[in-house]
């Protein structure tokens, strides 16, 4: 597939932000303690995040004055049940940060996480599902893909939060935290490799021969089913030669997973502020990597007659 990089970063800024907003409701749900001011500044930047997705997000429509559309379709589409859902949890967000304003603690805050929590995992689930629903793609077409949306969604966002605790001396969120950080981002790189082993292994039910209808043994296609640019030749398969997609995927693997893991042991070992911010920093272009080599290693059925050549 060829992945619109709108998709790309709302994707990534809503999967960081929901992480983010995550860790902290688990911290006030744990009794974790926090200042104010730090929660407000962290709930500010998850808000900001999550607007910034949903922005980009309106990037890649034809018809941006009918986006509304989509919530119309909320019993059979996961797109349009993600539509409901982002916006919710950007309003509860911002519920938060305004009843946190208003100096409320106790049973209301821990309310508000509690739903937060449950409303980032469905979030989660409902932008995986749009793709782990389409079936004829079969990379797509499996739990790991809502495994990883999740796990890969939570290791950022831990992360990020563990930095923003750290520039902020928030030392009960880092002791916490930053272990958890570091298990997730293991687990999620360990998850991810699986999809790559398996996607590498792919036996695909489409064929050349189901693709044309000819059933001749020694079928051999020689030229794309278009002599000229398509559609179909352009929205469906990414263009990039094999190298690149190879290079892309040991890049996201050091940059999103290994890297930031070697920082957060750094972190917690020297308890100094500079692997923190080094960490958020090398896995913001691991995770655009990621979601780019997610949509280019789905084949299309389609690509079997367009694109494909001897």
């Amino acid at each position: 597939m060829h992945p619109a990089f709108s998709i790309l970063f709302f994707t990534t800024l809503s999967g960081v932000a929901q992480g983010l907003v995550v860790a902290l409701a688990l911290a006030v749900l744990t009794g974790v303690s926090l200042s104010p001011a730090f929660l407000l500044q962290t709930l500010a930047l998850a808000e900001i995040l999550l607007l910034g997705g949903l922005g980009a997000s309106f990037l890649h429509l034809g018809h941006k004055m009918r986006a509304w559309r989509a919530v119309l379709m909320w019993r059979t589409s996961w797109m349009s049940r993600e539509v409901i859902a982002l916006p919710a949890f950007i309003g509860i967000v911002a519920m938060w940060w305004l009843t946190l304003m208003a100096g409320a603690t106790g049973p209301q805050v821990r309310t508000i996480a509690l739903v937060l929590l449950v409303g980032a995992f469905i979030l989660w689930y409902c932008t995986a599902m749009i793709y782990a629903c389409l079936r004829f793609i079969e990379e797509w077409a499996h739990s790991l893909t809502i495994i990883n949306f999740t796990l890969i969604g939570l290791s950022s966002g831990s992360i990020l939060a563990c930095a923003m605790a750290a520039m902020a001396e928030e030392t009960q969120m880092l002791r916490v935290f930053g272990p958890g950080a570091l298990i997730v981002t293991l687990v999620a790189w360990m998850t991810r490799v699986m999809t790559l082993r398996r996607n590498a292994t792919l036996r695909h039910k489409s064929t050349l021969h189901s693709a044309t209808g000819i059933q001749s043994t020694s079928l051999v296609q020689k030229s794309m089913g278009m002599s000229a640019g398509s559609f179909n030749t352009r929205e469906f398969f990414h263009g990039a030669s094999e190298f690149a997609v190879k290079n892309v995927k040991l890049g996201f693997q050091l940059f999103a997973f290994a890297l930031p893991a070697l920082c957060l042991v750094w972190g917690m070992a020297s308890q100094t502020i500079l692997p923190w911010i080094i960490a958020v920093v090398c896995q913001a272009p691991g995770l655009l990597a990621e979601r780019w080599l997610f949509f280019a290693q789905a084949k299309h059925p389609q690509n079997l007659y367009y694109q494909t050549v001897s």
